[in-house]
Formats: structure tokens, C-alpha cells, sequence
């Protein structure tokens, strides 16, 4: 009968959080359904084929493949089928590129997860690779790529200053370097017209940004718009006519909205959409038709809106092919005819597709992860709860295929914080379903995309009311008699690592073990150890974290390196050596201080990594040492 209780309890929160329940669909089946264990590898693996992108003609693509372990560029002729390999790196996995032109694919890489990334041209016919950013402990940046500049391109560097970026004209034919604009020393970011005229700049004074404006390059700047950083205003594009500016902002609203702003007069023009529930960022737009088409949010689930009949039709074709599936449109050639999407899910890596809007001709191009099946992944419900203070969250809860009531639960804090998860398909999550586990993602206070109220919600709340949303959903987890209270962790990157921690040091008693991956230990040697280019921002993260002087009293509370005797549980620690962000010491200096208390820890560092285990071998390790910490600790199967 006690079963039986719980599980009208459970059902009836779940009902009223408007979720579809059956025991089926939280996982509630018998335990002779339960999936295979599916090998680790299988969740961390590279893709078979990944990041597609047509060239502008719409004759080649260019994608991500393995090659010796590593994931190279590849160049595929549409018509003939022809493939040939144009990158060889063996030491670290190609992250991003694009086409530039038709002929050449820019791409950048970082040596050992440093994150000075340089930045490379590479014929798709083959033939030696051009670096056109060749200098030691420098951080290159692309302003623009300049589209209709076939030889040219804008980046920026800190090559002068580590502190600053400098704009710079690269020819990407002979990897010349042209000094476009000096930065005097507080510009954060650039932002070009559609001629690649730098005509907008961000500068940072203290704890306000200015948003700078001219009419031409031959001008100076001018203030345009000067905000505290806690309000948003942030030019996204200019309009066609290079005149007006599209901008987000959430000046007059709690939530940010979509603009178009007269830079001249200083003055909005009209609201294009906004969204009562969350912030709006992210403006479409048809560069051949030159047309804003509709606006991108994520609500509990990504959603589109569209007030351009062309793009509707065609979100609506490719919809209409794969019913329940999330789709998202991920390039076009530059006649917009041939165009390539993605589909995903929850319980799906998903696929890469072409189609051809003339002929409605679909072929698949690539399946991401195809020894992955879906049935035997697990479901991620959006939900949400109350804080003890009354506030809302929502999160996100994946429950094990083939699981009764009283399971482990693995709690996963986002990193940022100043971000937030989102729905679709996560392999940390899935992994640890197929091994049992429930997982909750809390979006906590100081989470971004809920407005700017709820944000600043966070501010100087590490480890007291951020921590407390993440304790009150566990509590609620165990309340409803999902979670097993005696099999509980807490687990996260970064951020999420700090957060790994203070659950460690301040609620010893709430988690049977902690697992921190590039976490931060001590908020003072965290400020100490940033990178020139954050120092900029110093000013924002203390009002937002605390001040190492006026708040030090704060800053020794939550930190969990004053409260070594606090710990109780063991960890597990991982970081990589090159972390230019969280320093390698964040993690050192609290392994030192619980093994000399006696505790247990597992510390994990890679030399050839940075924020975050990039390389796929390192990967492997990472979480096979999960694995096994969670395996002996919570009792996964």
C-alpha cells in the first residue's frame, strides 16, 4: 500500500504540472522492460558526421567526421557524391568553421583547451592550410566574415593587449593583417553593417555599458545608449537599408523584446514581439530577400514565430515530414533553394537533412549518433516547483526506462550561471537513465532567459538562495517519493561545480556524494585567476557575486574551501590544466585540503584539456571514473 500512495502522490503533482501520466510515460514499468546497459562510449563518442553547412552556391558541403580520432573537415560535392577530407589534426577535435566564399572554409582551433584560439583557411580542393593568426598566447575573434568580400574578412585580437581586442582586415588569400580600429581599452565587442563597416561598439565602464554608435567609419563614436549592465540593450543587426538598428532589450519590461531602434534620433520606433514568460533574443532574418522573418525562444521547449510567409511555409514543409520531431534550420545557399536541418528530440542526437524547396526532393544526410536507439533512451519532462521563499522554478526531470519509485537522483546545477538548460537531448542525462539514476536540472535564480527579476534573483546568492532552489528541488523529488533520499548527488560543470561543492560542504547531509568538473573552490583566487580579457568585467561579477573587500566576510561563507571540516561525503574532482577560466588550482587547492582532513577524493586532471575534456579519450575517462564513483556510492546499475 505504501507503493501505491507514492504513486498517486506522484501522479497527481504531475497532473497538475498539465504532464501527460501514465506508468509508461515517467517510467514506471516493469523491471523485466528495462533497456540494455548501454556502453559509455556509446553516450560520449564523436558523432558519425556533424555541423553540416552548404557553401553559398549550394553545390558542396562541409561537415565534421572522425579522422584518427579527431573531428576533421570534410567537403562532399552534392551532385557526384565525391568527399575528400581538407583538415588533418590530430592533437584536438575542429570545433567550428564556415564557408567563405565557395572555395575556402575558415576555421579556428585552441591548443590544449587554452581557448586562444587561432584562426585557419583551407582550399576545399586541399593543399596546405593558411594560419592566418600565428601568435602565441593570442586570442583571435571573428567581427565579420564579410560575404560579399571574397578575399577578405574582419577579426579581432588581444595581440597588443591581452586585456583588449583590436580589430584587424585579414586577407585570407595571403593571411595579410590590416589594423582596421584600435580598441582604447574598455570596448568589449564590435558591430558591423551590412557593408562590414564597423559602426557600433560595446564599452564597459565599471558596471555600465555604453552602447557607442556612428553614421560612417570616417566619424567618431558617440554614445548612443548608456545602461547599467543589469539592463539589456543589444544591438543584433542593422536593418537592410543600414539605417535603423534591431536590437533586444528589456529597459522597459522585466522580459527582453525584439526592437527596431532610429540610432539618429535616438529613439524606438516600434516593438516587433516579445514574450510575457521569457526573454526574446533572437531575430531571423532572409539575407537574399533582405526581410526580418521571425523570432527564436525557449519557453519549457524551443518555439518559433514567424511574420514572414516564405519562412512559415517552409518551416511548416519540413515540419510536416517529421511530425514530433523539434526541427531547426541550420543553413541555406545564398538563393535560399536548398536548404539543410536538423531534427532532435529528447531521446535523439537526431539527423541532418537536406531538401531542395524547387523540386521537394529530401535526402538524409547523416544520422549523428545511429547506435543510439531512441526507445531505449529516457524522457525529459519540463516541470516545475516551489522554492521555500515562494518562488518558482522550473526545471527539468529525466526518470529512468524501466525504474519504480525510491530511485538515485543526480542533481546537474548548470554552469553560467548566468545561463540555463534547456530541453533536448543531453548524454550526461541519458547515461545516467540507462544506469538508473532520475536526473533533475534545475534553472535556479540567477539563471538567464526568465527575465531580468528573476536573474538578479542571484545576485550574491552563490551558495545561500541559488543553492537553496537547487536543495528545494531534491526536497520536492523526495517529497513525491520519486527520489530514493539516501541516494542522492550532486554533480555539475563550472558554475555547476561551485555548486557541486557548496552541496558537499552546506548540505553534507542531503547528498550521498558530489562530483565537481572544473569548479570553483575559493571566489578570491577565482577573481585573482581570470583571464586579462574578463578584467574588464570585474566591477560586474562582484556586485553580482561580492566584493573581495567589502563583502569578505560573504565570500569566506561561500566558499567551500573555509569549511573543509563541513565536507562528509566523497568526491569526486576532474579538471583540465589548461583552464583559462576556472584555474586548475580551484580544484588543487580543495583536493589538498579534504585528503589532509582525511575524506575521500578522486581527482582527475588532464594536461591536455581546458574547461572542459574536449579530446574523446578524455572524455572516456571522465565518465568511466563516474561511472564507477556513482556506481559505488549510489548503487547505479
Amino acid at each position: 500500500m505504501k507503493k501505491f500512495t507514492r504513486l498517486s502522490t506522484a501522479m497527481s503533482i504531475l497532473l497538475s504540472l498539465c504532464l501527460p501520466f501514465c506508468p509508461a510515460a515517467v517510467g514506471i514499468v516493469a523491471a523485466s522492460d528495462a533497456p540494455p546497459l548501454i556502453p559509455m562510449e556509446d553516450f560520449f563518442r564523436n558523432p558519425e558526421s556533424a555541423r553540416y553547412r552548404i557553401s553559398p552556391d549550394g553545390k558542396n558541403l562541409a561537415y565534421l567526421k572522425p579522422w584518427e580520432n579527431r573531428l576533421n573537415i570534410y567537403v562532399r560535392d552534392i551532385e557526384s557524391g565525391e568527399e575528400r577530407r581538407i583538415s588533418s589534426s590530430t592533437e584536438r577535435d575542429i570545433g567550428d568553421f564556415f564557408w567563405k566564399g565557395e572555395k575556402r572554409i575558415i576555421f579556428s582551433q585552441d591548443l590544449g583547451g587554452d581557448e586562444n584560439f587561432h584562426i585557419f583557411m583551407a582550399m576545399i580542393t586541399g593543399g596546405e592550410i593558411l594560419e592566418l593568426t600565428p601568435f602565441s598566447g593570442v586570442k583571435s575573434r571573428l567581427v565579420d566574415d564579410l560575404e560579399e568580400n571574397p578575399r577578405h574578412m574582419l577579426i579581432s585580437m588581444n595581440r597588443d593587449n591581452p586585456e583588449v581586442f583590436d580589430v584587424y582586415r585579414a586577407d585570407v588569400e595571403t593571411g595579410e593583417l590590416e589594423l582596421v580600429e584600435r580598441n582604447p581599452g574598455d570596448i568589449l565587442g564590435w558591430l558591423t553593417d551590412h557593408d562590414g563597416q564597423l559602426r557600433v561598439a560595446y564599452q564597459a565602464i565599471g558596471t555600465d555599458t555604453n552602447i557607442l554608435y556612428r553614421a560612417s567609419e570616417s566619424e567618431p563614436f558617440k554614445t548612443l545608449v548608456r545602461t547599467d549592465f543589469k539592463d539589456i540593450f543589444d544591438p543584433l543587426f542593422f536593418s537592410f537599408d543600414n539605417k535603423n538598428l534591431y536590437v533586444a532589450s528589456n529597459i522597459a519590461s522585466d522580459k527582453a523584446a525584439i526592437y527596431e531602434y532610429d540610432p539618429e534620433k535616438g529613439e524606438t520606433i516600434r516593438l516587433i514581439y516579445d514574450n510575457p514568460e521569457v526573454d526574446v533574443e533572437n531575430l531571423l532574418s532572409s539575407k537574399k530577400r533582405k526581410v526580418i522573418t521571425g523570432v527564436a525562444y525557449t519557453t519549457d521547449k524551443s518555439h518559433y514565430h514567424f511574420f514572414d510567409d516564405d519562412r512559415k511555409k517552409l518551416q511548416d514543409a519540413i515540419e510536416a515530414m517529421f511530425p514530433g520531431w523539434e526541427l531547426a534550420v541550420v543553413g541555406m545557399d545564398d538563393e535560399e533553394k536548398r536548404v539543410i536541418f536538423a531534427t532532435f528530440s529528447d531521446r535523439s542526437l537526431g539527423a541532418y537533412y537536406l531538401y531542395d524547396r524547387e523540386t521537394e526532393k529530401l535526402d538524409k544526410l547523416a544520422d549523428r549518433a545511429p547506435w543510439l536507439k531512441e526507445k531505449q533512451l529516457a524522457s525529459m519532462m519540463p516541470i516545475k516547483y516551489k522554492a521555500r521563499d515562494g518562488l518558482t522554478i522550473h526545471a527539468y526531470l529525466t526518470l529512468p526506462n524501466a525504474a519504480s519509485l525510491d530511485v538515485p537522483l543526480v542533481v546537474i546545477p548548470h554552469g553560467g550561471p548566468s545561463s540555463r538548460d534547456t530541453w533536448g537531448y543531453d548524454p550526461e542525462v541519458q547515461f545516467l537513465a540507462n544506469r538508473g539514476a532520475a536526473v533533475l536540472q534545475p534553472n535556479f535564480r540567477g539563471s538567464t532567459g526568465y527575465g531580468k527579476v528573476f536573474w538578479q534573483a542571484g545576485f550574491k546568492q552563490w551558495g545561500r538562495d541559488m543553492q537553496n532552489d537547487i536543495t528545494d528541488g531534491v526536497e520536492y523529488l523526495t517529497g513525491l517519493g520519486i527520489a530514493d533520499k539516501n541516494r542522492i548527488a550532486i554533480y555539475g560543470g563550472s558554475y555547476g561545480g561551485y555548486a557541486a561543492l557548496a552541496g558537499a560542504t552546506f548540505t553534507p547531509d542531503l547528498y550521498a556524494c558530489a562530483v565537481d568538473y572544473v569548479g570553483i573552490s575559493n571566489i578570491f583566487t577565482m577573481y585573482e585567476s581570470f583571464p586579462p580579457y574578463w578584467r574588464p568585467l570585474l566591477a560586474r561579477e562582484y556586485e553580482m557575486i561580492g566584493d573581495p573587500v567589502a563583502d569578505k566576510e560573504l565570500l569566506e561563507e561561500i566558499s567551500p574551501i573555509f569549511h573543509i571540516d563541513r565536507i562528509k561525503i566523497p568526491l569526486f574532482i576532474a579538471h583540465g590544466a589548461n583552464d583559462p577560466r576556472v584555474k586548475k588550482s580551484e580544484s588543487d587547492q580543495i583536493v589538498e585540503a579534504v585528503r589532509k582532513s582525511g575524506r575521500e577524493v578522486v581527482y582527475m586532471l588532464k594536461e591536455n584539456e581546458g574547461h572542459g575534456f574536449r579530446n574523446e579519450e578524455n572524455r572516456f575517462d571522465f565518465y568511466r571514473e563516474m561511472e564507477n564513483f556513482f556506481r559505488k556510492h549510489l548503487g547505479l546499475r
